[in-house]
């Protein structure tokens, strides 16, 4: 994923920008970027792999001035965007990922539209969408008929001279927030951002709705379709902030509740520690030990935020690396003592059982019992840039091995009331090399997320298309 944050304010906006698109950095580790309009459109862009978005960005954004300016930390492409168009100068920055663009690139290939930017998969996606919101008549449009023309999802922000366009993706699969703080708006991707820059949260952008920030104030440009909702579940499971709100719901009190339905089915559980691996298992685990009575510990601490999430890279080598260094055993809380580790999920699974279940055993863990606190990951994503290959996944190597080859149906697979299911998750737990392996239902998952099941997206594990 990818993190947005635009800014318009009645002087220079740079420190608002800084500080607010460096609280996107969870979402993305490769490349960070920011744009603004002062009396002309300026643009910088860092590779972020090595180091923080804020002190990479620190000395170029007091010499960028403007009183209008966007800012992204991207996990795969470079942006902003800047394309002189036939509506003047813009920037643009997008979350989202677009499963047609070779068919769209052709489309504009033969319309004598041509590339400069290279992304993943051979064209920078948001330089593709840059190029059809050129196609419109009007930037409004042209962002509509973008909506029309891509398969996946795409929100973005598009600086301008008349301001910043905000847009959120038709089914709403990722979030754009508002905040105002006297007459001035902001636009951000996470609500956390607005909390220390004391900008009031004011709405939530409608799936496919459109608004223009300016220094006249916030406009509508076009209505959302809420009913459309479809908003992706990790967020809440994984990806957000902790203090973070989508669509209202908070973030850190998702998980608590998850940990809580985890423990409501382990009640034969005898554990001396609940843990979470960091980050973003903790929130499942603080919930587990309220439900549980078992006290909450920290067996494994995070080195530094430094670490990026080891799940965003696209490199194996620099998964495997981030996951390596970031977490450090701690024998003292760990040896002898019967572990229960609430994970957000599991993906591959090797990073688990190679840097986490293998640190606490060596660390002299009696018994370790992983609780993920969603089910087993069926699908890659086709809405964002995650896990691109069914291959990757810990789940569908089970399957091959109970099957013999892939198989399309996996429906037994996803129901956790068959046998098949229960064979599976043995085959999951023998790999990583547990005690016990128990997954989150389905149910319990959207129940602790507290939206009706058919406003989310449940596609990675489900495989049901929104």
């Amino acid at each position: 994923m990818s993190g947005l944050f635009g800014v318009v304010s009645e002087d220079n906006c740079s420190k608002y920008l800084l500080y607010g698109t460096d609280y996107h950095s969870h979402l993305g580790t490769a490349f960070g970027g920011v744009a603004l309009i002062g009396d002309e459109l300026k643009r910088q862009i860092h590779n972020i792999n090595s180091d923080q978005f804020k002190s990479k960005f620190r000395e170029d954004i007091f010499n960028l001035k403007g009183n209008m300016g966007i800012g992204v930390i991207s996990a795969s492409e470079e942006q902003p965007i800047y394309i002189n168009s036939k509506f003047g100068p813009f920037c643009l920055i997008m979350d989202g990922f677009i499963n047609n663009a070779e068919d769209i690139t052709s489309w504009l290939f033969d319309r004598g539209i041509t590339f400069s930017e290279l992304g993943h998969s051979n064209v920078n996606h948001a330089e593709l969408v840059a190029k059809l919101i050129t196609q419109g008549d009007s930037i409004v449009e042209g962002i509509e008929g973008m909506f029309d023309m891509i398969d996946g999802s795409c929100s973005l922000l598009l600086l301008h001279r008349d301001g910043i366009y905000a847009a959120r993706d038709r089914l709403g699969y990722s979030s754009l927030a508002l905040g105002s703080r006297d007459g001035e708006w902001s636009v951000s991707s996470e609500s956390t951002a607005f909390l220390n820059l004391e900008f009031k949260p004011e709405a939530v952008l409608n799936p496919g709705e459109i608004v223009l920030l300016s220094r006249e104030g916030l406009k509508a440009k076009r209505e959302g379709e809420r009913t459309r909702n479809q908003i992706c579940a990790f967020l809440w499971i994984y990806t957000g902030f902790p203090t973070s709100d989508y669509e209202d719901i908070n973030v850190e009190a998702v998980r608590e509740r998850c940990g809580r339905c985890l423990a409501r089915r382990d009640r034969d559980m005898e554990a001396d520690v609940v843990s979470g691996v960091p980050d973003s298992g903790v929130g499942h685990a603080v919930g587990y030990a309220m439900e549980s009575g078992a006290p909450y510990r920290r067996p494994l601490v995070k080195y530094t935020p430094g670490y990026g999430r080891s799940y965003t890279p696209t490199s194996q080598d620099e998964r495997d690396l981030i996951a390596r260094m970031k977490l450090v055993a701690n024998e003292a809380i760990i040896s002898g003592n019967r572990i229960v580790v609430c994970e957000d999920s599991i993906v591959r699974g090797t990073q688990l059982k190679n840097y986490t279940v293998k640190k606490l055993w060596e660390a002299g863990a009696k018994e370790i019992h992983v609780r993920p606190a969603c089910p087993p990951l069926m699908f890659p994503c086709i809405f964002n840039l995650s896990t691109r290959s069914i291959h990757e996944l810990a789940a569908r190597r089970a399957i091959r091995e109970i099957e013999g080859r892939d198989i399309e149906d996996v429906s037994e697979y996803i129901d956790h009331a068959t046998g098949k299911y229960s064979r599976m998750v043995e085959i999951i737990r023998e790999e990583i090399q547990v005690t016990s392996l128990k997954y989150q239902t389905i149910d319990d998952m959207v129940e602790a997320i507290g939206m009706p099941r058919e406003k989310l997206c449940l596609y990675c594990w489900t495989g049901q298309v929104p």
